[in-house]
């Protein structure tokens, strides 16, 4: 994968894909301490210890439509290739929890990429899914919940055009400001 974002969206999708109704992502960025830190976090049904044993073999997966399952073990390459591992917490009915740390200077490091798209494409295409974003870097920080948000809008979906694009412009404009800072 290209990006940083892309993995992200990937493990996302594979919390939804095991009937997660929540799913919470913290990307931590800590320039001083040189860490990048990734945490996707589901409420789905977890993986039984055996199979958490195999997760990170490529030639594991629980879908029928294919027989491999690439995401988590090129995850886990991509951040052994900047100085990092990848660690996989899950059990049966508590969810699982993804998190990838690697350097964060390191120039193999691959770029974050575009997160308002990657939120966006998750929303969008889960509507009845929550989700939250926590974005820190150096001590600035921008989040998105869209249990917030559905309070707020009440009868009108997430996946509308016009939600979705105040949530495009939302994140994109946190992120630059925390950038920024």
């Amino acid at each position: 994968m290209e990006d940083l974002s892309l993995h992200i969206l990937d493990v996302a999708e594979n919390g939804i894909t095991a009937g997660a109704s929540l799913v919470r992502i913290t990307v931590e960025e800590d320039t001083q301490q040189d860490r990048l830190s990734i945490t996707v976090e589901d409420n789905g049904r977890g993986m039984a210890p055996d199979f958490l044993a195999k997760a990170l073999d490529p030639f594991v997966t629980t879908r029928t439509t294919r027989k491999v399952g690439m995401g988590l073990s090129l995850l886990q390459q991509t951040a052994a290739e900047a100085d990092g591992d990848l660690k996989v917490e899950s059990s049966p009915g508590r969810g699982t929890t993804v998190r990838a740390t690697m350097r964060h200077s390191h120039i193999d490091r691959k770029p974050l990429g575009d997160m308002a798209v990657t939120m966006i494409t998750l929303i969008e295409g889960n509507p009845d899914v929550d989700f939250t974003y926590l974005h820190r870097k150096d001590g600035n920080e921008f989040s998105l919940d869209t249990r917030d948000l559905r309070e707020e809008l009440e009868e009108v979906p997430l996946n509308n055009p016009a939600v979705i694009e105040f949530i495009r412009k939302s994140v994109a404009s946190g992120l630059k400001e925390i950038n920024a800072g």
